[in-house]
């Protein structure tokens, strides 16, 4: 099958339709060539021989539909080839017909008539050229993701380091080998100077090398390059490694190192000239756990390292089973039956990694280098180990990948907030108003109270998944943590329920903290929910407040915060627990073990995120059948809080009179505020998007006083609306209302700084207010 690029296909039944086209195609300034085909057979039969640009179709045919034609080639048979635009076309609108036709792929649905019939020669040249848009744009995104992953695959791969440098010396690339060669985090290597891989003494030879590379004219260096490294914690390395130039995208110069850590082949080396002595006095002195064992297990020597990490006395090892000693129980026969087997073969696995004990009964993870040593008749005489203790860089692994974990709901959190926003804008509004015109203590107006008070907790919630996920500020101000516990106390005992007793006690002396108050309560509510469904017999819910000094110590073993002073929340349950399995992982989104439609998994995920975004962090301790314990730490402040209420009071707004200029795509949302800005006497002009609002503002440029502008709509956006309405009329008020989060529209450039702008959810009280702000400035 091939692709006839001017070729248009119309598939028609009518012999009059057909005339309509074709003259309507012989008089059109464009050179494209009318194919007909009359019914469903004749029209596969020339798609089977050659594909057209555009295909045209009648819906209803002597021996089908056009729906069969556009399911039969769904599928391109060519790579870069997709399917061409394909219209339906019929004599009578029928919806039915039309979702059918754009669900099975159809790009267009036209109505036949004079007219519409007219104009498909200037339809099928704007299909044309949009679709030649997308095979080239799919080709080229095709070839670049082929690219890298060549690239990916290449780097990520390979064992030795790859490191690419700028004309300035700062590294801009390395794969995880370098990183793991060095000693480093993946993403810590980029950004700094290469010569912090290089020891002091050796830097100044190093500048002189690559500079006379460099004035040799640079390409590949010639063979390989030995020198010493330098590992992020002081170690030196020997290593081997070239060098290749290339051109930066600014055209600045730059080359790629490609390193191989050639520590065992040199301390092999230094091994075979060394005698037993020196070998032993080395191992002895260096920062790695070392032991030389007999052909039967038992230790021979073994450095201080080893009995510094493991609390052992020299005494107590030595002439000792090292498996029974240093391996533990559920691991011993296996590994004394390898050691066993590979001293009886000459064949002994070189690198492994295993945990061993300490006097303690704690354990270290060890990688081990071993060798075999032989003795003049070329028997095995025992073997010589050196372990690096990668305990700790496990630790920091897992709080990487848990970290990871924890980031994943920012996808989720930036994808709902804007549609999420608009209608809890539309609910508050309608709610506020209604409750304004309600007699004062009757029950419409209590029940409208409960209405606002639920979806307020619901944008509260919005804002908790935008805090974990860090794509929104914080509305953080000074108060006082007992006050908070406090007044949230009546909203828990409804929460938890009569079966379960809550109990409160507070610190004696105010815990001034910078927090976001509804989040803070957002993450109690979300505990005390989970305290309430593992206690569903009843129980006991505990919460206080204290002080607490962390010390580095504290902070190291937890992996979380800074020293410091902190304020302390402990929620304390009676409930079913946890064991260690479901503890680990009990702040992962989405994770929850509670039945389908019970639970999202997000609550305590949200909570852990919130409290990292205080700059706190959150811990939980629990056994099956004992409860469970969460604490939170928060930092403290050194001034007063600040108290903060509530008002739901209509403001007061001067005579009114003025006229706004609405510009708002989502029509419930236009609609609330034209009806909020009328009720305080205010003249309402609506624009639907930002195209339109130009219109209107041109039209009324002398009455219109402000403009309140949403930021992100169809077309022109929100700041490029407001640029030209500026050069309209300079000076003009403009405030901007928004449901996206300030972290998607500052990504996009869509808001200068110091703009007036309103996120939403906006209480009418808060619009009016802001509105009477600007307007009397």
């Amino acid at each position: 099958m091939t692709a006839a690029s001017q070729t248009i296909l119309l598939v028609e039944d009518d012999p009059g339709h057909v005339e309509l086209v074709r003259y309507a195609f012989a008089t059109s300034p464009d050179v494209m060539e009318l194919v007909v085909a009359g019914s469903v057979a004749s029209a596969c039969e020339h798609l089977e021989v050659s594909m057209p640009a555009v295909i045209l179709c009648d819906y209803r045919l002597p021996d089908g539909t056009g729906l069969e034609i556009l399911r039969r080639h769904a599928v391109p048979a060519e790579r870069y080839l997709p399917r061409p635009p394909f219209v339906l076309l019929t004599s009578h609108g029928d919806e039915v017909i039309a979702v059918e036709a754009m669900k099975a792929g159809a790009t267009d649905y036209i109505v036949k008539s004079d007219v519409s019939l007219s104009s498909l020669p200037g339809l099928c040249r704007a299909l044309v050229r949009e679709h030649c848009l997308r095979v080239e744009k799919d080709r080229a995104q095709e070839e670049l993701r082929e690219s890298e992953a060549r690239f990916r695959s290449i780097t990520e791969t390979a064992a030795d380091a790859i490191i690419s440098v700028d004309e300035d010396g700062r590294i801009i690339f390395c794969n995880r080998s370098a990183a793991d060669m060095f000693g480093y985090e993946h993403t810590d290597l980029p950004g700094r100077l290469l010569e912090v891989l290089i020891p002091e003494k050796s830097r100044k030879a190093h500048r002189a090398g690559v500079a006379a590379w460099k004035a040799a004219g640079g390409g590949c260096s010639a063979g390989q390059i030995s020198t010493m490294a330098l590992r992020s914690d002081g170690r030196e390395f020997p290593v081997q490694f070239s060098l290749s130039s290339w051109t930066g995208q600014d055209g600045a110069y730059c080359y790629t190192a490609i390193i191989r850590d050639i520590t065992t082949l040199k301390h092999a080396e230094q091994m075979r000239q060394l005698s037993e002595q020196r070998f032993r006095e080395v191992l002895k002195n260096i920062n790695l756990v070392a032991v030389i064992l007999d052909p039967l297990g038992n230790i021979e020597f073994c450095n201080d390292f080893l009995l510094d990490l493991t609390g052992w006395k020299h005494d107590e090892v030595i002439g000792t089973d090292w498996f029974e000693r240093f391996v533990s129980t559920d691991m011993r026969a296996t590994r004394k039956g390898l050691f066993t087997s590979g001293i009886l073969n000459g064949d002994l696995s070189y690198n492994l990694e295993y945990p061993i004990l300490c006097r303690s009964g704690a354990s270290r993870t060890i990688v081990w280098n071993r060798t075999l040593l032989r003795n003049a008749d070329n028997v095995v005489a025992g073997v010589a180990s050196i372990g690096i203790d990668i305990t700790d860089k496990q630790q920091l692994e897992i709080q990487l990948r848990h970290a990871q974990k924890m980031e994943a709901i920012g996808q989720l959190a930036g994808g709902v907030a804007h549609d999420f926003n608009n209608i809890l804008t539309v609910i508050l509004g309608y709610c506020t108003l209604m409750r304004q015109n309600a007699v004062a203590d009757s029950e419409t107006r209590f029940n409208l109270d409960q209405v606002i008070v639920s979806a307020e907790r619901a944008a509260n919630l919005t804002q908790g998944l935008l805090a974990f996920s860090r794509k929104e500020t914080l509305n953080s101000q000074p108060h006082n943590l007992n006050e908070i516990v406090r007044n949230l106390q009546r909203f828990l005992i409804r929460i938890i329920g009569e079966d379960i007793r809550l109990e409160s006690v507070c610190c004696d002396k105010p815990l001034r903290v910078f927090v976001d108050q509804a989040q803070i309560d957002q993450v109690l509510m979300n505990l005390a929910t989970n305290a309430r469904d593992a206690m569903p017999k009843g129980g006991l819910l505990n919460i206080t407040t204290s002080e607490c000094d962390l010390d580095a110590a504290f902070v190291e073993r937890h992996g979380e915060g800074v020293p410091g002073r902190y304020a302390l929340i402990t929620v304390v349950d009676t409930g079913s627990g946890m064991d260690e399995e479901i503890r680990k992982r009990i702040f992962e989104p989405f994770y929850t073990t509670k039945d389908v439609g019970k639970g999202t998994g997000l609550g305590l995920s949200i909570a852990y995120g919130v409290i990292k975004q205080h700059n706190g962090f959150i811990t939980v301790s629990s056994e099956p059948g004992r409860g469970t314990t969460f604490k939170i730490y928060l930092p403290l402040l050194g001034q007063e809080p600040v108290a903060h209420g509530r008002d739901y009071s209509a403001p007061s707004l001067g005579p009114g009179g003025e006229t706004i200029l609405v510009v708002e795509d989502e029509p419930a949302v236009r609609k609330i505020v034209e009806t909020v800005l009328r009720q305080f006497n205010f003249e309402v002009i609506l624009a639907v998007d930002g195209q339109d609002g130009i219109e209107k503002f041109k039209a009324n440029r002398e009455k219109v006083e402000l403009v309140l502008m949403d930021i992100i709509m169809p077309g022109l956006n929100g700041r490029e609306a407001a640029e030209k309405i500026q050069q309209l009329k300079p000076g003009v008020k403009i405030l901007f209302i928004s449901g996206y989060t300030s972290d998607i529209i500052r990504h996009r450039g869509d808001m200068d700084d110091g703009a007036n702008i309103l996120m939403k959810p906006v209480q009418p009280i808060a619009l009016l207010r802001k509105i009477r702000e600007i307007l009397g400035s």
